[in-house]
């Protein structure tokens, strides 16, 4: 069908409708566009629709010419009969499109889900601006990417809401290092995923590959014969890491070189495990950093409550600001990024690394201000560790130190960080913050949609927003990142 989307919606999606009122979700056009969609999702007792924009009919003056990444151009891989992929939906807009298109969705999701008045939002004035040293087509900035593998042995994509797999040849939002390594040329039969990270520090990329959850005793002999000679031929730096199988826990074995990456800010490093987590752009820890810093406004002596907090990337920033005198509690639930931070700060005594879910983790600590969760049967439950953590008891005072000895009792933190993954903190762990009363809460958001409902939360226990700012860190994507300090 012919359509005219009118608005954009979070998600990477146009708001279009039918002749009939019918909503149509739209991606791959602009706002003012007459495009012919081709419906993906038309069930018809749907309350909407879904379809991608296959022919511009009449284009947005915002269109580029060309899309940077033909596999997830939606018009040219209509006119070979194909789905596009994802990871680069917004690709065939101009990046300062891109931009003002996540500004506007912030705007709407702020004044609609977290009930900011519009003279509110007037106020703080929260834009998406790029990061530094951005690429102009917003290309070459992820150093982590992950891809599936298809029953040929060839990495591959999905598209949108799709369970089908697209053989890929490139995927030109990687750097240059990732790119480098011709994946799509390697013989991948036997593995299901390959993860890949390009660290910022002297060593070469690692990939890291998982088998199917049924195992193949043969498959460490056959990547040994193809793919680590593949790999020595394109980059003879790079490691190769074999994972546990799919849904199956154990330890990796290295193939070639190293089970991790050494990544470096300026005097700081970390070491982050094959499958642990780091921000993806190539600038974001280096832009990152001075910004939490500045936004959580420590003073040395001070204690610092950082929450989802990976490998590490901002405890270490946070631990040098408040200095030996202060404290700096760190919960981190994967088992793998969690471990990674303890060896990391384990020679900081004022560097506390506590692995579990936040909210559990929270009681524990705090045991007198923080309530514990239900458990599945309506208990209290009683430090049982989530993520893959150990089940035993803790108090507040027998916190774990990633240091030598027990640290005694933590107080009450002056400032809270959080990074949470896209689904946000909730309601739980936002009431737990607040049941802390910190002087101050510094959000890192990667889902404008969760984050406006945590900020309502926290506006309905008193809290006041100061300052709201987006940045760009997924370019070509819908993605944006925002940071959002709050006191009291």
């Amino acid at each position: 069908m012919i359509l005219t989307p009118h608005a954009w919606a979070h998600g990477g999606h146009t708001v279009a409708r039918t002749d009939q009122g019918r909503v149509v979700f739209v991606r791959h056009a602009d706002v003012g566009e007459q495009v012919r969609v081709r419906l993906t999702e038309h069930q018809p007792e749907a309350k909407f629709w879904r379809g991608d924009a296959v022919e511009v009919l009449t284009g947005s003056e915002h269109r580029r010419e060309h899309h940077p990444w033909a596999a997830a151009d939606a018009v040219l891989c209509a006119s070979d009969g194909a789905q596009p992929v994802g990871g680069a939906e917004l690709g065939h807009l101009s990046v300062s499109r891109q931009r003002q298109i996540k500004t506007q969705v912030l705007h709407e999701l702020l004044g609609g889900i977290g009930g900011l008045r519009p003279e509110e939002l007037e106020d703080l004035q929260p834009i998406v601006t790029s990061l530094p040293y951005e690429d102009p087509l917003g290309l070459q900035w992820r150093t982590r990417a992950h891809f599936a593998v298809n029953d040929d042995g060839v990495i591959a994509m999905h598209p949108h809401r799709s369970d089908h797999l697209v053989a890929v040849d490139d995927f030109p939002l990687m750097v240059p290092a990732l790119r480098n390594l011709n994946l799509a040329q390697a013989d991948l039969r036997g593995v299901v995923r390959v993860d890949v990270a390009a660290p910022s520090g002297e060593a070469g990329p690692l990939v890291l590959v998982t088998p199917p959850s049924a195992g193949d005793a043969d498959l460490p002999e056959r990547l040994q014969a193809g793919l680590v000679s593949h790999l020595q031929s394109v980059s003879p730096e790079a490691s190769l890491v074999l994972g546990p199988a799919e849904g199956v826990r154990g330890e990796p074995a290295v193939l070639m070189r190293r089970g991790h990456t050494q990544e470096r800010v300026g005097d700081l490093t970390w070491t982050v495990s094959a499958g642990g987590f780091w921000q993806i752009h190539r600038q974001a820890p280096s832009t990152l950093l001075p910004r939490i810093s500045q936004a959580a406004g420590l003073e040395p002596g001070q204690t610092v409550l950082d929450l989802y907090s990976g490998a590490g990337l901002f405890t270490a920033a946070l631990a040098q600001t408040v200095g030996e005198s202060g404290r700096v509690v760190a919960v981190e639930g994967s088992p793998v990024t969690s471990a990674d931070a303890a060896a990391t700060f384990a020679e900081l005594p004022h560097v506390d690394v506590e692995r579990g879910e936040v909210e559990r983790s929270l009681a524990r600590i705090w045991p007198e201000r923080v309530r514990a969760p239900r458990g599945r049967h309506g208990a209290r439950s009683q430090g049982t560790q989530g993520s893959g953590g150990t089940r035993r008891r803790r108090s507040g005072s027998e916190l774990r130190s990633s240091g030598n000895g027990k640290r005694p009792a933590v107080a009450s933190p002056d400032v809270v960080v959080l990074d949470p993954p896209r689904a946000g903190a909730g309601k739980a762990v936002v009431d737990a913050i607040h049941a802390l009363q910190p002087q101050r809460v510094v959000y890192l958001s990667c889902d404008p949609a969760t984050l406006a409902r945590d900020l309502a939360r926290f506006r309905h226990h008193g809290w006041q927003i100061r300052s709201i700012s987006g940045l760009d860190m997924y370019p070509n994507t819908h993605h944006l990142e925002t940071l959002v300090t709050l006191t009291r």
